[in-house]
C-alpha cells in the first residue's frame, strides 16, 4: 500500500475529513518552499500537492499563473523539485507528497528514469494534469513499477462513462475539480458538486477531494461534508505572492494560520 493510500484510509478509519494543500516549488523564492512544507504539515495538512513549475500552465488561473512564473524566474525545474522533496524527507517520512504539473517536463526527463528517480527522492503520486488516460499507459506502467499513485482529475463536465475510464487507471485519491474554468475561477456552487458526486461516488472505491473554490474555513467544512477530503491551492498561492518581500519562516506562519483554521473546521465534523 502507498503512503497515499496509508494516510486516506488511517484518515477514513478516524472518520478524519483529508486536507490536501498545493504550492508552487520555488514560490516566491526558493528558500520558502522547505518551510512552507513542514508548516503544512504542522498545521493539519494531510497531503502536500508540490506544484512543479511550468511555462504554460494552461488548467491554471492568474493567481498559480503567477506563483509559476516567480519559480521560473529562479530557474526552479523537475530536478530542483526533486530535490526539495529529497530535503523535506530527511526530516518527514510519513506525509504523503504529490507533484502536480504538466506532462512536458516528465516526457523529457523519460517516463522510467522520472519514476525511479521521483520514488527515490521520496514522492509518492503524481497528478499530470494535461495527459488523458488514453495517453497514460506507459506512464502508468513506470509509476507502478516503483509503487507511485498515478491522481486523475475529475471535472463538472467529465461524463459517468468517462469518469469510469478515468477510476480505472487512477489509484491514491481522485481530484474532483468543483468549477468549470480554470484554478480560482468562478463561484463554489456546494449542491452542484453534490450531484456530480453522487454519480462518481458509484463508480469507485477510491476517495475523492475537491479542490477549485476553496477559500477559507466555511468553504472547506462545507464540501468536507460531502467528499473525503478538499484541496486548498489558490489562496495559499496568493498569499506567498503578497509576501514575496517576506521572510520565509513569516510566510509559513502566515500559511499555518490559515490551513489551522480550515483544520478545525474540518475536524468539527
Amino acid at each position: 500500500m502507498s503512503r497515499i493510500s496509508q494516510q486516506l484510509t488511517h484518515a477514513n478509519a478516524a472518520g478524519k475529513k483529508v486536507l490536501v494543500a498545493y504550492i508552487v516549488n520555488g514560490d516566491p523564492y526558493p528558500e520558502a518552499t522547505l518551510p512552507a512544507m513542514h508548516a503544512l504539515v504542522a498545521n493539519g495538512v494531510d497531503v502536500i500537492e508540490l506544484g512543479v513549475p511550468f511555462s504554460d500552465p494552461m488548467a491554471e488561473g492568474p493567481v498559480i499563473q503567477r506563483g509559476h512564473e516567480r519559480a521560473l524566474a529562479h530557474h526552479i525545474s523537475l530536478t530542483s523539485t526533486l530535490d526539495i522533496v529529497r530535503q523535506f524527507r530527511q526530516t518527514n517520512g510519513t506525509t504523503p507528497v504529490v507533484l502536480m504539473g504538466y506532462a512536458n517536463p516528465v516526457e523529457r526527463f523519460g517516463y522510467q528514469a522520472f519514476a525511479r528517480a521521483a520514488a527515490e527522492a521520496g514522492v509518492d503520486g503524481l497528478l499530470t494534469v494535461d495527459l488523458p488516460p488514453e495517453e497514460v499507459g506507459v506512464l502508468k506502467q513506470a509509476l507502478d513499477e516503483v509503487n507511485l499513485d498515478n491522481i486523475f482529475l475529475l471535472a463538472p463536465t467529465t461524463t459517468v462513462e468517462r469518469a469510469h475510464k478515468i477510476a480505472s487507471h487512477a489509484s491514491g485519491f481522485l481530484y474532483y475539480v468543483s468549477l468549470k474554468g480554470v484554478t480560482g475561477a468562478g463561484h463554489l456552487d456546494v449542491e452542484a458538486v453534490k450531484a456530480k458526486l453522487a454519480e462518481f461516488g458509484r463508480l469507485t472505491d477510491l476517495p475523492v477531494c475537491v479542490g477549485f473554490g476553496i477559500k477559507d474555513a466555511s468553504t472547506a467544512k462545507a464540501v468536507a461534508q460531502l467528499a473525503d477530503g478538499v484541496v486548498v491551492g489558490s489562496v495559499l498561492v496568493d498569499k506567498m505572492g503578497a509576501m514575496a518581500d517576506q521572510p520565509a519562516a513569516q510566510i509559513a506562519d502566515s500559511l499555518g494560520d490559515l490551513l489551522s483554521e480550515m483544520r478545525q473546521a474540518l475536524d468539527s465534523l
